[in-house]
């Protein structure tokens, strides 16, 4: 079977590699499809996300979807033959966080296609991989390989709305319109938001906001000099998510929210840190919130993705088989052609 791995920065190797064998609680699963992801581009392009460098090659990939080819003994969940998505997180239960019910946190975590422990967790950029039977979530026969690896994305959003609260009748604003900007538009929609303005420096994910659902694309880059962003909105947002990872946009979402207005970072934003004029906290009383990965919304994303309730047709911008990654990867990263890029077995 055909493998990637990444050894270091630009150094990403397709391999034959041999086929395993699920023992007791494993499934065996034949890759439908694979989401490439900003965290996989940073492996490939920098070798490191953040903190987390490559310390021995890593195979990525942590959104993905496939077929069951075989199971193990005691696995009753799923059989052979079914399609499911697979749920990347695999939270230690037993940490505080854990007996929270705030696993994303979980202080033994073990994510798919990471290097934020060693040895690192390899991921699904692979032909065949085995899972842990509560980590596959099996779907009709009818659902598209495509879209229902677009199940972990919608995970991060729909848990990003749960850290703002309640959004009915709330008036949003985005910040950063790709794969995971476009999935806050349809979370947020799915909550009860009543309008919805999404923000970006490129027109081709602002299109893809439309095609979503956004009430109002906007390019903050083009905006008269001098003015500001909420009067470009029509309003002060009541809630403001910031998903691009860039320090200006953060600034823009405190500027910009109403006061008592709600800001929740879900973009990584740069490791040296920021300056922020943080008395705005302070004075307009605004709540700063993080959100990271996602906890138990993953059974919703993937039933909301199988039931078209809501529709990802829209970001998927084409798959490339295993044997090119590496020029997958580069089409991935160019936002002004791409969005969501996949890879599949071949």
């Amino acid at each position: 079977m055909l493998e990637c791995k990444v050894h270091g920065a630009l150094d990403l190797r397709v391999q034959q590699v041999e086929a395993p064998s699920p023992g007791p609680g494993e499934v065996l699963v034949r890759l439908g499809a694979v989401g490439i992801c900003g965290s996989d581009m940073h492996y490939f392009f920098h070798g490191r996300v953040g903190n987390f460098m490559i310390r021995e090659p890593l195979t990525p990939g942590h959104e993905a979807s496939g077929v069951v080819q075989a199971v193990g003994a005691e696995v009753t969940r799923v059989r052979p033959g079914q399609r499911i998505a697979i749920n990347p997180s695999r939270a230690c239960g037993a940490c505080p966080a854990c007996r929270e019910g705030r696993e994303n946190l979980c202080s033994n975590m073990r994510f798919l296609g990471s290097a934020s422990v060693f040895p690192h967790v390899q991921g699904m950029f692979r032909e065949l991989f085995l899972m842990p039977e509560a980590q596959c979530v099996p779907v009709a026969d009818t659902v598209p390989l495509d879209e229902l690896a677009m199940s972990e994305p919608l995970s991060v959003a729909l848990h990003s709305v749960q850290r703002a609260g309640n959004l009915l009748g709330r008036r949003v604003l985005i910040t950063g319109s790709g794969t995971i900007g476009c999935m806050m538009v349809l979370a947020a929609r799915l909550a009860g938001a009543s309008h919805i303005t999404v923000t970006d420096v490129v027109d081709h994910p602002l299109e893809v906001a439309r095609e979503v659902g956004a009430d109002l694309a906007l390019r903050t880059d083009l905006l008269p000099a001098g003015s500001r962003l909420a009067e470009a909105c029509g309003g002060e947002p009541d809630v403001a998510f910031e998903v691009s990872g860039a320090g200006s946009a953060l600034v823009a979402c405190l500027d910009t929210v109403r006061r008592g207005g709600i800001i929740v970072q879900v973009g990584t934003l740069p490791a040296e840190g920021l300056h922020l004029l943080a008395n705005q906290i302070m004075a307009r009383e605004l709540d700063l919130r993080g959100s990271f990965r996602f906890s138990n919304v993953f059974d919703l994303a993937v039933r909301s993705i199988a039931t078209r309730r809501v529709d990802v047709r829209p970001v998927l911008s084409g798959q490339y088989p295993l044997t090119e990654a590496a020029a997958a990867l580069q089409r991935a990263r160019d936002k002004t052609v791409s969005m969501k890029v996949q890879l599949v077995p071949g």
